[in-house]
């Protein structure tokens, strides 16, 4: 059925990269549905950030194909400037502009990417402000938020570009335990709205709670891929029992 090849928003195909001699991604396939949910798990070094980072080019793969949003990213700009603008990012750390304010860090890609007039963009951008729950923080620095609240609001800034694909890197990694909720909390509200995404956390509950799919990489390979309720209670590999034994026991 043609109308289920239209779903598929994100597409690994025999995906391969090496940094040097150290091969990072080994023969990779995916394929990611619209509205779907994936949250990518593994040991550190896994392969796990590079795989998503290379869904918008930060990162290039030497061997295989990425399709996004039905474009084929290789070096051509055109073609990565046209998924970026498709597919949204937010980091372990938050990459904001200190000398922007919160509100001006949101407008900032709208204006220049997507030439939307200033006040438009501000609109906009107090909409998504609003989403994450700090409208009040707009005209502050970033270097006067607490790191929940920065992570908020780069979550807003991606999704004042309006992405059809949301990556998250880690995102709540590089937050004290207190803040890590705040953050969870605010993704949890945007899978349930359909939006799709495709995160790397260590964030085991944030998993069983929103993924539609958990995807288990070791060494760079996708080891398993399965429901979190069948990888959390019967984790096929012995790499992943043993990921989880760890992960589980802290």
């Amino acid at each position: 059925m043609n109308t289920q090849k239209n779903d598929i928003v994100v597409e690994l195909k025999d995906v391969n990269k090496w940094y040097g001699e150290f091969h990072v991604l080994k023969e990779v396939n995916l394929q990611v549905r619209r509205g779907e949910k994936i949250v990518i798990c593994g040991p550190s070094g896994s392969g796990k950030s590079t795989m998503i980072r290379c869904i918008n080019r930060l990162e290039e793969h030497q061997a295989g194909d990425i399709n996004v949003m039905g474009t084929k990213l290789t070096g051509d700009l055109r073609n990565i400037e046209h998924v970026r603008r498709d597919v949204g990012m937010v980091f372990q750390h938050f990459n904001l502009f200190p000398h922007l304010t919160v509100l001006e860090n949101c407008c900032l890609a709208p204006i220049w990417v997507k030439k939307t007039p200033r006040k438009e963009a501000e609109a906009l951008a107090m909409k998504y402000l609003e989403r994450v729950r700090i409208p009040d923080q707009a005209h502050k620095y970033p270097g006067q938020l607490s790191g929940g609240q920065q992570q908020r609001v780069a979550i807003a800034r991606s999704l004042c570009m309006s992405p059809q694909v949301m990556l998250f890197d880690e995102p709540t990694s590089a937050l004290d335990p207190e803040m890590v909720r705040e953050v969870l909390d605010v993704m949890v509200e945007l899978a349930n709205e359909g939006i799709t995404m495709l995160c790397v956390t260590h964030e085991m509950g944030f998993a069983k709670q929103v993924a539609d799919r958990v995807i288990f990489m070791d060494r760079g390979q996708i080891v398993e891929e399965n429901t979190p309720e069948e990888f959390f209670n019967n984790p096929q590999s012995e790499r992943s029992k043993l990921f989880l034994s760890q992960i589980l026991h802290h």
